[in-house]
């Protein structure tokens, strides 16, 4: 069994807790510019300080303590990221309450499960949809006592309803919660069954946050440090960011509507962005469809080929002079005009959720965007490992954080163990005694490797290794990264489980196929269209370069195009889109049998 382990480097606080940040910035810093939200009028950002975010966040508290919040108590976010949803959860916490946050997209039967099973007291939600949703299932809540909106001024009402209550009132409920109380209970999306609820304490934020702001210094405090979160903050990866920016007081911006995103991020100008490998797919994804369409697509190809060329000779300690002389000439042609739509200032982008792939990593970094891969899950506060600017290995997800220990087992799964593993599952011994050994090691379910250096691989799911009919162990991971990365590839799925080869079910980009038609001049939709010779030889070179990573007996040996999109609204993704294999092998339970046709 293979283990290696990171000392602590820092000091993490054994008293108070997450609020004492607010408290810190105002006092030291009070003028200091913490969080740019849009402005009234709808132009551009206003500006807000640190001695105003205490203000706003102590005047909501106060609202929750007099409408009957006790300390302890669960009160559920459902919105979209927006600066209102950083402000309610430190407002929770200033009253001493837990934060349950819920994805704005969730079902009426999701609320209503994590209403009732967290014993929520409370809803702040967004708008009349959300807030129809709750009243759906409120006859069955016999511990919900009210629920606001943002939309219809819950800030504003809230502030009002809280003037009566004393300053030293509120300081005592700010500051009733020890490191070892509960500060969140985050609901895993779960690509299979029922959510669970991950218990995060004060301690864990506080230990996740003390370790990774002081080895990614170089992102949060550096003159004008500033980021754009526009990943659902439901999730914990940017729930982490908003807790890390407001204890180094990186300036903090919120965008909701990620196809507002590119000129939210031209208007912003973060010095970092976050976001899931999906993101970073489709944005390489539609950089070289556009260029296609314009007759462009050589030069993009040349260029993004040389990127990675040079990304690749930074690894060896030596970029041929050749790759060099053109890398500088398609950074003025191509890379600068990239970088731009981020907003011109962005040099680190932190990527996590799902592994990346090395040939996208090698083009970003090639570009001048340096994206720093990281691996954590809910029950570990987000980070367990991260890439640093100074100790970085493409294609891996970086060595434990300080204080962070992994543990290979003898099947090949990750354990983990450290000050940012969860307290457990709320209310569900069974399922923290399978996850979490008695000696604080926590089973992640992912199966991994780990080199001489400590830096950890990612290979696949425990639970997803297929296992052919010939009994070849296959890890669809690997083949699935790589698929996805071409253009026209939305999502897939590997499949091969107890079959006599592996194949492949592919859905087409539903933004990247109008471009594509036209170029190809083809006429019809991609309903019309899934059987076309062109479009299948486009899927087909795809899986050839998705094989080049594998062994011939691993290879994808026949494909399927279908019709569908698959989507979180339809079901068949998670918010931080992840394939929930589960419900697409329902789904496609008839065009799998027809992949193994004799």
């Amino acid at each position: 069994m293979r283990e290696f382990s990171t000392p602590l480097t820092v000091v993490v606080p054994d008293t108070g807790n997450l609020t004492d940040d607010v408290v810190r910035n105002a006092a030291e810093a009070p003028g200091s510019v913490v969080f740019s939200r849009p402005a009234s009028d709808g132009e551009g950002w206003s500006d807000v300080t640190a001695a105003q975010f205490l203000a706003e966040v102590s005047a909501v508290a106060k609202g929750l303590v007099a409408a009957g919040v006790e300390a302890g108590d669960r009160v559920a976010l459902i919105s979209k990221t927006r600066y209102e949803w950083t402000l309610l959860d430190y407002s929770i916490w200033f009253a001493g309450a837990v934060t349950v946050p819920v994805y704005e997209t969730s079902s009426e039967e999701q609320i209503a499960w994590i209403l009732q099973d967290s014993g929520a007291r409370a809803v702040v939600a967004e708008g009349a949809a959300h807030v129809a949703r709750v009243a759906a299932v409120r006859g069955g809540l016999d511990d919900l006592m009210h629920v606001w909106s943002f939309d219809d001024n819950a800030v504003d009402i809230l502030s009002r309803l809280g003037e009566d209550v004393a300053d030293a009132d509120l300081e005592q409920r700010r500051t009733t919660a020890t490191p070892l109380d509960l500060a969140t209970l985050i609901y895993t999306s779960g690509t299979t069954g029922r959510p669970k609820g991950c218990m995060l304490t004060h301690a864990n934020f506080m230990f996740e946050l003390g370790v990774a702001t002081d080895e990614l210094e170089r992102l949060f405090e550096t003159d004008g440090a500033s980021t754009l979160l526009f990943l659902p903050l439901a999730h914990v990866f940017a729930r982490i960011i908003q807790v890390g920016c407001v204890k180094s007081r990186t300036r903090l911006g919120h965008s909701a509507d990620i196809k507002g995103l590119l000129p939210d991020l031209q208007a912003f100008r973060p010095s970092f962005i976050l976001a899931v490998p999906r993101v970073f797919e489709k944005v390489f994804n539609t950089a070289s469809q556009r260029a296609a369409a314009d007759g462009r697509g050589a030069i993009f190809d040349r260029a993004a080929e040389t990127a990675i060329a040079y990304s690749r000779g930074l690894d060896k300690g030596r970029v041929p002079l050749r790759v060099r002389a053109q890398h500088a000439v398609f950074a003025r042609l191509v890379y600068a005009k990239l970088l731009d739509a981020l907003g011109g200032r962005c040099a680190y982008a932190v990527s996590g959720g799902a592994p990346l792939g090395d040939r996208l990593g090698h083009f970003y970094r090639g570009i001048g965007l340096t994206i720093l891969e990281g691996y954590g899950l809910t029950e570990t506060t987000a980070a367990l490992t991260v890439n640093l600017p100074d100790a970085l290995k493409v294609g891996t997800v970086g060595r434990p954080l300080p204080g962070t220990a992994v543990r290979v087992a003898d099947d090949g799964e990750l354990l983990f163990r450290g000050g940012q593993v969860f307290a457990g599952y709320w209310d569900n011994e069974p399922a923290t005694a399978e996850a979490l050994e008695r000696d604080g090691w926590f089973h992640t379910g992912d199966v991994g490797e780990v080199d001489d250096e400590g830096f950890v691989r990612i290979t696949g799911r425990k639970k997803e290794i297929l296992v052919t009919a010939g009994g070849k162990n296959v890890a669809p991971a690997v083949l699935e990264d790589r698929l996805r990365a071409h253009p026209l590839v939305d999502q897939c799925i590997v499949v091969g489980d107890g079959q006599p080869f592996i194949a492949a079910l592919v859905t087409i980009d539903r933004d990247a196929f109008p471009v594509w038609a036209q170029t190809h001049g083809k006429r019809g939709s991609i309903e019309e269209l899934v059987d076309d010779p062109d479009l299948r030889a486009a899927i087909e070179s795809a899986v050839e370069d998705a094989n080049k990573a594998v062994s011939k007996a691993e290879s994808i040996r026949k494909f399927r195009i279908l019709p569908d999109e698959w989507s979180e609204e339809s079901g068949q993704l998670t918010p931080s889109l992840k394939l929930k294999r589960n419900v697409v092998m329902r789904e496609v339970r008839d065009d799998l049998a027809a992949l193994y046709l004799p």
